[in-house]
């Protein structure tokens, strides 16, 4: 035990010097914390507590990013050669590197929640327990990703190549960039098949909605899931030395991580309960906030705008 606490402690020092780790996990996470709860939401407390639901979901899915790159970095330097020669496994490596990612990661989280509390008043952060719970499996579930990106790769050209391909989906179809709600039709089918859908929807209700644990289990046990299964391949697949040859069945390995999301995504498409969570939550944000005095009458002024988002298609009037 005393063993991997010290190469858990060892891989944060590493992490910290890496400049590519430090942006994809404090500077990226920051800045588009700013531009949504600023620009986006025009500092409405209400809109902020909207959209920190997919700006954390950004700030835990890009560690997928930093931690493949430097483990990819470190076997071309030859430094997992020299962890390799100490009594330590390559399950032990990647735990240590999964446990580094997630206790670099929530300091991040808490100071994008100081910030929307202090700066932008948002006064109620939802449902803290199921916070913890969905930042704790999906840091765990994209830094597992991270992991197999690392496995099935030679270079940092290739990693970063790869991690680019699996980024823009991630991003632009889940809803951590735009409401789902706002998407085309065809662009929601696709996302309930993508994994970023069911952290940056559970997210956004835990805060936004303030749905408690037993209302996101299909994404809470989803992720934690697919995490078992990403972990498991890139123990299979993890190599110490830069001259190790990728094993001929590796990418297909890589691709049946994907599997689970695929069956969610064809019962999701059929049943709907998640785009209908997330449509309500869009939807919501045209509705008077809820007064502490339930007989009082709100203004129709005190409805949030969106900001520079328009209305949802669904939403839209027809013309006449």
């Amino acid at each position: 035990m005393s063993n991997f606490a010290s190469l858990t402690r060892m891989r944060i020092q590493l992490a910290l010097r890496n400049r590519m780790f430090f942006f994809f996990s404090v500077i990226f996470p920051l800045g588009m914390f700013f531009l949504y709860a600023g620009i986006f939401a025009k500092g409405n407390p209400r809109v902020v507590s909207f959209f920190l639901g997919p700006v954390i979901s950004l700030n835990v899915m890009g560690s997928f990013w930093g931690l493949s790159a430097m483990l990819v970095m470190f076997r071309e330097q030859g430094i997992l050669r020299r962890f390799h020669v100490t009594p330590v496994t390559s399950t032990d490596m990647l735990a240590s590197s999964i446990l580094a990612n997630y206790l670099l990661t929530l300091p991040t989280v808490f100071i994008e929640l100081l910030f929307a509390r202090v700066i932008f008043h948002v006064a109620n952060l939802g449902d803290l327990l199921s916070l913890v719970v969905l930042v704790t499996v999906g840091t765990v579930a994209f830094a597992s990703l991270g992991l197999v990106v690392a496995s099935v790769t030679n270079t940092m050209q290739e990693t970063q190549v790869l991690n680019q391909l699996l980024w823009l989906p991630l991003i632009f179809l889940s809803g951590a960039t735009l409401p789902i709600a706002y998407l085309p039709k065809v662009a929601q089918r696709v996302a309930v098949f993508l994994p970023a859908t069911y952290l940056v929807t559970g997210l956004q209700n835990a805060m936004y909605s303030a749905f408690p644990v037993w209302k996101l289990l299909t994404q809470i046990l989803s992720l934690f899931f697919w995490t078992v299964l990403t972990f498991f391949v890139a123990a299979q697949l993890f190599r110490w030395e830069p001259e190790s040859k990728i094993p001929r069945n590796a990418k297909l390995w890589a691709l049946a991580t994907a599997l689970p999301f695929f069956l969610l995504g064809v019962w999701e498409n059929k049943n709907g309960q998640i785009l209908t969570q997330a449509q309500a939550a869009y939807r919501s944000l045209d509705q008077p906030a809820k007064s502490a005095h339930p007989k009082a009458e709100q203004p129709k002024t005190d409805s949030p705008s969106m900001g520079t988002l328009p209305p949802s298609k669904k939403d839209t009037p027809p013309q006449p």
